[in-house]
């Protein structure tokens, strides 16, 4: 079942929840999706923001904004999204249901989950990949494995069996966060990433117990989908930095926005609720375009 909104805004950090104060006062029904509170909330103390003389802990500054949100009326669900698809009605695929809306804000701050142990980084592009629908395709027929434990790696291994012959989950380990159905599972830690000539292609991932596993691509799915794996996987233009935005914070996708860490630039709140001001206004001013059309 659907659950329509004018707005969904994705991230409940600063960025996410000052869009919502704009399109909340615009009297537009607005759902704030949040699956924890990032770096902000572990931060003691915050010493740099307008307001707050003596200082205020990250923890409080965010309850304080997702308070201030659900006053004015938000809808706030704690749920992991694991997949968007844009079109005139965004859709945004949850733990806990499927949302639609005309306009849509990625607020999900930055950075991308890499475990440590072996070199990754040295077999990107050459089989090590973050995006299932961005690279499927290239695995058609082949043996893939997508790292990872809980409903962001089992969204993206769904995704591959379309394309790929057989997809295994790698857990590094790690515990299982999810029931994987019927997608094969191995458990042990993983020791290396082999390739049968230097420079070449992946083709197997090596075991701490000395075993290995033939595969011709590696899908890193780790923790939840960042806001620039789930822009790429939607179609979204990306650059160096992050999400490309235009001024009003919309990127090539109309009635999709983004804001925030997720954008680059200057890691500070100042910037984010900057922007997320700048979008909760274009939000709301698309929203009534959309309606009057």
């Amino acid at each position: 079942m659907q659950h329509t909104y004018d707005c969904i805004i994705i991230g409940a950090g600063p960025a996410g929840i000052s869009a919502a104060l704009y399109t909340l006062r615009a009297n537009l029904k607005t759902l704030i999706l949040r699956k924890g509170g990032g770096a902000l909330e572990r931060a003691e103390q915050i010493d740099n923001y307008y307001g707050f003389p003596q200082g205020i802990p990250g923890a409080q500054l965010l309850q304080n904004g997702e308070q201030q949100a659900l006053r004015l009326g938000a809808d706030l669900l704690d749920c992991e999204v694991t997949k968007l698809m844009p079109g005139p009605l965004q859709e945004v695929t949850t733990t806990a249901g499927v949302f639609t809306a005309p306009a849509l804000l990625l607020a999900t701050g930055t950075g991308r989950k890499r475990p440590a142990g072996f070199e990754l980084e040295s077999f990107e592009g050459r089989g090590v990949s973050y995006c299932a629908i961005c690279d499927g395709f290239f695995h058609r027929g082949k043996d893939v494995a997508v790292l990872g434990t809980g409903e962001y790696a089992r969204a993206e291994a769904r995704e591959l069996a379309a394309f790929a012959g057989s997809v295994t989950l790698l857990t590094n380990g790690a515990p299982l966060e999810t029931d994987m159905g019927e997608i094969p599972v191995l458990t042990e830690r993983i020791d290396g990433l082999e390739s049968e000539q230097p420079d070449g292609p992946l083709t197997a991932v090596r075991f701490k117990d000395g075993s290995r596993q033939a595969v011709s691509g590696l899908f890193i799915a780790i923790g939840t989908a960042s806001a620039s794996d789930m822009a790429r996987s939607a179609g979204i233009v990306t650059g160096p930095k992050g999400i490309v935005t235009d001024p009003s914070m919309q990127t090539n996708l109309k009635g999709v926005f983004a804001a925030g860490d997720c954008v680059g630039g200057l890691f500070q709140i100042a910037k984010a609720v900057g922007e997320g001001a700048v979008a909760g206004v274009a939000m709301a001013e698309f929203v009534r375009s959309q309606k009057k059309g």
